[in-house]
């Protein structure tokens, strides 16, 4: 199942029961907590979060001066102007500086970050290089303590998004 509410996942599960949902979710974009993650977690569904790295967003090197070609999803995205980009920017600051703390990076930061989460979350985080596959499976390895998960909720709570997701 994929961008399922908790009412479709309910009702699914009650014919078959759902092994893994797929949604959205990463430290820019959260509002599945408020029922679908308690949902899997009440019914035993894992869920396999899409775009953990907004888009590629969250790595911090997208800057307001990228351009994408005309068949990059990221085109026409209303998070992608030079304007929601140059004001987005502040996620990316945070998590550069936990990532400095932790030898990390923003990317793995944003990862661990969902890892952290439950155990039961397994991102896909799309990597064209071996090097960012590499960079991504190093986020397994970075442990975000208690007060990481509290600063980085608190912090993104004073932190407005711009741009609706698609």
């Amino acid at each position: 199942m994929s961008e399922s509410n908790a009412e479709q996942i309910r009702r699914a599960h009650a014919v078959q029961p759902v092994t893994a949902l797929q949604s959205e979710y990463s430290i820019w974009w959260t509002p599945i907590e408020a029922e679908i993650l308690p949902t899997c977690e009440e019914l035993g569904i894992g869920l396999v979060p899409y775009s953990p790295l907004g888009r590629g967003y969250l790595t911090g090197k997208i800057d307001e001066n990228q351009t994408f070609a005309d068949n990059d999803i990221r085109q026409g995205n209303p998070r992608f102007t030079p304007e929601a980009i140059r004001a987005n920017r502040v996620v990316v600051e945070l998590l550069e500086r936990i990532g400095t703390e932790k030898g990390a990076t923003p990317a793995q930061i944003a990862l661990a970050w969902l890892l952290a989460q439950k155990p039961w979350i397994v991102p896909i985080p799309g990597s064209r290089k071996l090097e960012r596959l590499d960079e991504n499976i190093g986020a397994a390895a970075i442990e975000l303590t208690t007060d990481d998960l509290n600063e980085i909720k608190a912090a993104m709570s004073q932190i407005t998004v711009i741009g609706h997701r698609y």
